[in-house]
């Protein structure tokens, strides 16, 4: 056990109880289980500056392990300021050997002191959750990029960025997004966002979900993955959209789609889950129902407009953990749960280790590719190999007892010929 590492954590002596839950977590992350094992034996990390921004929680720190496994050296800090586990991120010192920097609740100032320490490690490769190390990097910290190889980005916020980055012609070195990965966002969006988010929201209010009126704002892989776990928990999911493909598969999938003005007054919960601003503003609150509670799972807290309803309230009051009460002057009241942060992370736990264990192999193979063909990319956003994302999948399966069939020979020529028909 060593305590000499670096960082800044809110308690080392709690990294005894960190440790115990990354090693349950690690039970659920048979994948990167794998990985790490291929990894111990390839070095494949061999000596690289990692620098990752990310959530600080028990599936972070078994990917973190795998990376130090494969001869990484890396330094961690929080991608957000609540959603850092204090145990975990004491464990990753203590325990691991791994500089972190990350506190539940700490302040902005903090939080890019936070980042600037982990840039100070001048990486050869960055592991982002939400583009806040490679903005900083690309404003404040230009220096470092002649030596970057590339980096990853995990969630679709920061695939938005890199994406305005590339096309605004001032990404300076490539970036993998993991995010559009299959085995990533087809579970981890869906799934993971889905369950946690619901769990977060009854974690801080203890409210029956069931009869309830939930309206979600956004139906990309999250918004489907609330939908679906809400309308299973018996809820009247209403969803809220502005692109009609993705609205119309709302209406099919059996939810009401409607403006969200319209949804405003009928919702008794409000989840966004849309990547933009002020998706819920002060014309929505004017017209909520009193009891109405506001949770955001989407990466920032830009997407409930906190200031225009500190406007609008009368006053304001912390009445449980993580959830805020603003009273209007007509005494109607609404409940903004954990700052308008991504409530899944900063109320409970985040996603569940089993579909992490997707997500965190696609990091780890993405850096493993990045090295490999580091002299063939250029200054873009890229996503993982398909027959890599399938590797997983397979992986998984496998890891589950699953079997598949495999295509006969004869099939497999069938369908990449063109001379056969009716």
């Amino acid at each position: 056990m060593t305590t000499s590492t670096k960082g800044d954590v809110k308690d080392i002596s709690l990294a005894a109880r960190g440790k115990d839950r990354i090693e349950w977590a690690a039970k659920e992350m048979p994948v990167l289980r794998l990985i790490r094992e291929r990894f111990i034996k390839d070095q494949p990390l061999k000596g690289i500056r990692m620098s990752g921004c990310l959530h600080i929680t028990t599936e972070t720190a078994n990917l973190a392990i795998t990376l130090k496994a494969g001869g990484a050296d890396l330094v961690l800090c929080a991608s957000n300021p609540l959603s850092t586990q204090d145990d975990v991120a004491a464990a990753l010192i203590s325990e691991y050997g791994i500089p972190t920097y990350a506190i539940k609740g700490e302040d902005e100032a903090t939080y890019y002191r936070h980042i600037n320490a982990v840039l100070d490690h001048q990486p050869q490769m960055t592991m982002d959750d939400g583009c806040d190390l490679v903005s900083t990097i690309h404003t404040t910290r230009t220096e470092l990029i002649p030596a970057i190889i590339g980096g990853m980005e995990e969630t679709t916020t920061g695939v938005i960025r890199l994406h305005s980055m590339e096309k605004n012609g001032v990404l300076r070195f490539p970036v993998l997004a993991v995010n559009e990965s299959d085995t990533k966002h087809m579970f981890d969006n869906r799934y993971g966002t889905g369950q946690s988010s619901l769990d977060a929201i009854i974690r801080s209010t203890n409210i029956l979900i069931a009869g309830r009126a939930v309206v979600v704002f956004g139906y990309g892989w999250c918004g489907r993955g609330v939908a679906s776990r809400a309308h299973g928990m018996g809820a009247n999911v209403i969803v809220c959209e502005v692109d009609p493909t993705r609205a119309l598969e709302a209406v099919m999938d059996g939810y009401r789609v409607m403006p969200g003005i319209e949804a405003a007054a009928q919702g008794d919960i409000f989840v966004t889950v849309t990547g933009d601003i002020n998706v819920i503003d002060r014309q929505h609150f004017e017209r909520m129902k009193n009891g109405a509670i506001l949770a955001n799972s989407g990466h920032f807290n830009d997407e409930i407009n906190i200031p225009e309803l500190e406007k609008l309230a009368t006053s304001k009051r912390r009445v449980r953990d993580f959830v805020d009460e603003y009273t209007y002057a007509d005494g109607r009241q609404v409940h903004l749960l954990a700052e308008g942060r991504l409530v899944n992370l900063s109320a409970a736990e985040g996603h569940p280790a089993s579909v992490m264990d997707m997500s965190f192999a696609n990091q780890a193979l993405g850096a493993e590719f990045i090295l490999i063909n580091a002299k063939s990319l250029q200054p873009r956003v890229y996503t993982l190999p398909a027959a890599l994302d399938k590797e997983i999948a397979r992986l998984k399966l496998h890891a589950m007892g699953i079997r598949i069939d495999t295509l006969s020979a004869e099939q497999d020529k069938y369908l990449n010929s063109w001379e056969s028909g009716t």
